[in-house]
C-alpha cells in the first residue's frame, strides 16, 4: 500500500515548484546576489577599496531588470572588469525575460483554443508540440545578430570617425549594442548619449536596436514569417506594430514641440538635429533609458508625457517594460466599445475575450497601485517634490532608466524602494499576467446580476 502511495505524492510539488515563472524569478535573484558579491570587489571599481554594497546591489539590480538607472558614473567609477560584470548582467536580464515572456505565453496558449495553439505555434516556427529549446535557440541568434551586427557598425563609427583606439571603439560598439538591443540604457559616456545628440548613426542605429527589442520575441518570429502578408499577423503582432508606428512619432511630435526653444535642451540646435533628438527621446521612453539631451532640464509638460510613453512601455516577450502596448491597447479599444455601445470589443476583425478585459484591468491598477506605493514613500523620507519623484517612479517600474538626476542623491531606503519597483516592473506584469489567464476556470453557477452606478 506505502508502495502505490509513495511515488504520486511528490510529484504535484515538483510540478509546482518547476513552474517556469518562479524558476526565472529564484534565477533572477541569484544572478543579481552574484552581480552584487562581483561589483563589490576592489578590482570592479576605479582607485582604491571597493564599491559600497548599497552601490553595488543597486546597479546590479538595474542591469539584471535593464532598467538603467545608476547611482554611480558607469565610465568613470566602474573598472573594465565592473563594467563587463554589467554587461553580462544586462545580457542575462534581457534573455532572461523573453525567455520567460515566451515560454508563459506557450503555456496560456495550450490551456487556450486550438487556434491560439496554432497561432503560437505559428509564431514560434515550430508545429504540434511547441518546442521550447527551439524558442530558446531562436531567441539567442536574433539577439546575437542583431547586436553583432550594430555592434560592428559603431565600432567603425567610433574607430574611423572619432578616432578611438580599435580596443576602445570595439568595447563600445559591443557595450552600447547590447545596452540598446536590451532596453538597458546603460552607456560608456559621463553624459550618457548627450554627446552624440547631432550623430545619426549613433543615434538611430542605437533607435533600431530599440525598437525591435522592444517589440517582443514572438512579434519578430511573426515578422520574419510573414513580412509581406499582414492578414497573416495575429492580433498580438497588429497591436504591437500599430502602437509602435503610432507611439514613436506622437512621442517626437510632442517632446520636440514643447522644447523646441528651450535653451537648456533643444534650443541652442539645428532644426535638423532638434528632430532627430526628438525621435530618439521618443524611442527611450519605449525604455530604453539612453538620452540626448538633458531629462532634468526639460519642461514639466515634457515629463508628464513621457511618464505617460514609459508607463505604455513596448511590447510583450520583449526587453522593453511598462505595462505593455498590447494592454494598453485592449483597455482603449474597451473604452472605444463602450463609447459606441456596442456589445462586444472587436480588434482587427476578432473578437476580444472577455478575460483579456479584466487581465488588462488588472495589470494596470495593480501598477498603478505599486507606482503609487513606492512614490509616496520617496517623498515622505524625502520632502521632494511630486513631479521628479514620480518620474524616477515610472522610469523604474517600466525599466526605462531615464531620471530627472536625483536618483544618486536619494537616501538609501529610497534608493532601495526604486530596486523593488524595477525588480517588480520587470518580472511582476509577466508573472501576474500569466498567473490570471492559467488560473482561468470553469464556474457552475453564476450569481444574479446588478448594476452599480458607474461615474
Amino acid at each position: 500500500m506505502s508502495r502505490d502511495v509513495k511515488p504520486t505524492a511528490p510529484k504535484p510539488l515538483r510540478r509546482r515548484f518547476l513552474h517556469p515563472a518562479r524558476v526565472v524569478f529564484a534565477g533572477f535573484l541569484l544572478v543579481t546576489v552574484v552581480g552584487t558579491a562581483l561589483l563589490t570587489i576592489p578590482y570592479a571599481k576605479v582607485g582604491p577599496g571597493g564599491a559600497t554594497l548599497d552601490e553595488a546591489f543597486f546597479t546590479a539590480v538595474s542591469a539584471i531588470t535593464v532598467t538603467g538607472l545608476i547611482v554611480v558614473d558607469t565610465p568613470t567609477y566602474w573598472s573594465g572588469f565592473g563594467q563587463a560584470v554589467i554587461l553580462v548582467l544586462i545580457q542575462i536580464g534581457g534573455f532572461g525575460v523573453m525567455v520567460l515572456a515566451s515560454v508563459i505565453a506557450i503555456a496560456v496558449a495550450r490551456r487556450l483554443s486550438l487556434q491560439a495553439r496554432m497561432n503560437a505555434a505559428a509564431e514560434t516556427k515550430s508545429y504540434g508540440q511547441i518546442d521550447v529549446r527551439a524558442i530558446i535557440l531562436n531567441i539567442v541568434r536574433i539577439s546575437l545578430l542583431f547586436e553583432g551586427v550594430a555592434a560592428i557598425i559603431l565600432f567603425f563609427w567610433f574607430w574611423l570617425h572619432y578616432g578611438n583606439s580599435i580596443g576602445d571603439a570595439a568595447w563600445l560598439g559591443v557595450f552600447h549594442s547590447i545596452s540598446a538591443f536590451n532596453n538597458a540604457g546603460f552607456s560608456l559616456f559621463s553624459d550618457n548619449i548627450m554627446s552624440y545628440v547631432g550623430d545619426p548613426v549613433v543615434s538611430l542605429t542605437l533607435c533600431v536596436l530599440i525598437i525591435v527589442g522592444g517589440v517582443g520575441f514572438p512579434v519578430i518570429m511573426q515578422l520574419r514569417r510573414h513580412w509581406g502578408t499582414p492578414r497573416k499577423w495575429t492580433m498580438n503582432t497588429r497591436i504591437v506594430i500599430a502602437a509602435t508606428l503610432l507611439l514613436i512619432p506622437v512621442g517626437t511630435v510632442y517632446i520636440t514641440a514643447i522644447e523646441w526653444s528651450n535653451p537648456a535642451t533643444l534650443g541652442p540646435l539645428d532644426w535638423p538635429v532638434k528632430i532627430l533628438a526628438g525621435i530618439f527621446q521618443s524611442v527611450q521612453t519605449r525604455t530604453a533609458g539612453f538620452n540626448s539631451i538633458d531629462i532634468g532640464a526639460t519642461d514639466g509638460a515634457t515629463q508628464f508625457g513621457m511618464i505617460a510613453l514609459m508607463f505604455i512601455g513596448g511590447g510583450s516577450a520583449g526587453t522593453a517594460g511598462g505595462i505593455k502596448v498590447t494592454t494598453f491597447a485592449v483597455l482603449l479599444f474597451i473604452v472605444i466599445a463602450e463609447i459606441r455601445g456596442d456589445g462586444v470589443v472587436n480588434v482587427f476583425g476578432k473578437r476580444l475575450s472577455r478575460a483579456v478585459h479584466r487581465q488588462a484591468i488588472s495589470v494596470v491598477l495593480l501598477a498603478v497601485g505599486v507606482i503609487v506605493a513606492g512614490t509616496v514613500v520617496i517623498m515622505i523620507e524625502t520632502g521632494l517634490p511630486l513631479g521628479p519623484v514620480l518620474f524616477e517612479s515610472v522610469s523604474a517600474f517600466s525599466t526605462v532608466g531615464l531620471s530627472t538626476g536625483i536618483t544618486a542623491d536619494l537616501p538609501v531606503m529610497s534608493q532601495l524602494i526604486l530596486c523593488l519597483l524595477m525588480f517588480i516592473g520587470r518580472l511582476g506584469p509577466i508573472t501576474f499576467a500569466s498567473a490570471l489567464a492559467l488560473r482561468e476556470r470553469g464556474i457552475l453557477y453564476q450569481l444574479p446580476k446588478e448594476r452599480p452606478l458607474i461615474g
